[in-house]
């Protein structure tokens, strides 16, 4: 994790510049070029050797996620907020602690997996949406996630290819 850390200190500026250039002018094919990233991140990223999602960020629970979860830890739906959620400023429910309260941090997996909120499950959602629609959410996330990181560094490399003198 440290390594990673010392890559996006080194080009946090730098990504931020180049998403937000993609936001204002996004060239041809770039949803398509996020799921190809997405689709070639994948298979060299496992999750559960970082779990830093888990660890520096909160999920926002839905009703929804909360009366399954609550039902599935044999709880009701006010004592589950009371003992793990609190809301933010936005008046969302989120996690009252970091790490996440269901993250095992001995092999870094969810111990509510079957039922996580959908949140995390969607998550770092590269694709959920045409890039340009949520690119607030790849800003934010380079600095957290690996596989947000890597996305973005893969776009920019097949960018920088297509549009270098030959």
């Amino acid at each position: 994790m440290r390594l990673f850390s010392r890559k996006v200190a080194k080009n946090k500026s730098s990504f931020r510049r180049f998403l937000s250039k993609l936001e204002n002018n996004p060239p041809r094919g770039l949803d398509l070029m996020a799921v190809t990233a997405d689709m070639e991140m994948w298979k060299k990223t496992d999750c559960l050797s970082c779990a830093n999602c888990c660890k520096t960020m909160s999920p926002t629970y839905t009703r929804g996620d909360m009366v399954r979860i609550a039902a599935h830890i044999g709880m009701t739906l006010t004592e589950f907020q009371k003992r793990y959620l609190r809301k933010d400023r936005d008046g969302d429910w989120v996690n009252k602690t970091q790490a996440g309260q269901f993250l095992d941090l001995g092999d870094n997996k969810c111990r509510i997996y079957e039922v996580r909120p959908r949140d995390c499950a969607g998550f770092p959602h590269h694709t959920k949406k045409k890039m340009v629609d949520y690119m607030h959410v790849f800003k934010q996330n380079i600095e957290f996630c690996p596989a947000t990181y890597k996305v973005v560094e893969i776009i920019k490399e097949k960018l920088n290819r297509y549009t270098r003198p030959q």
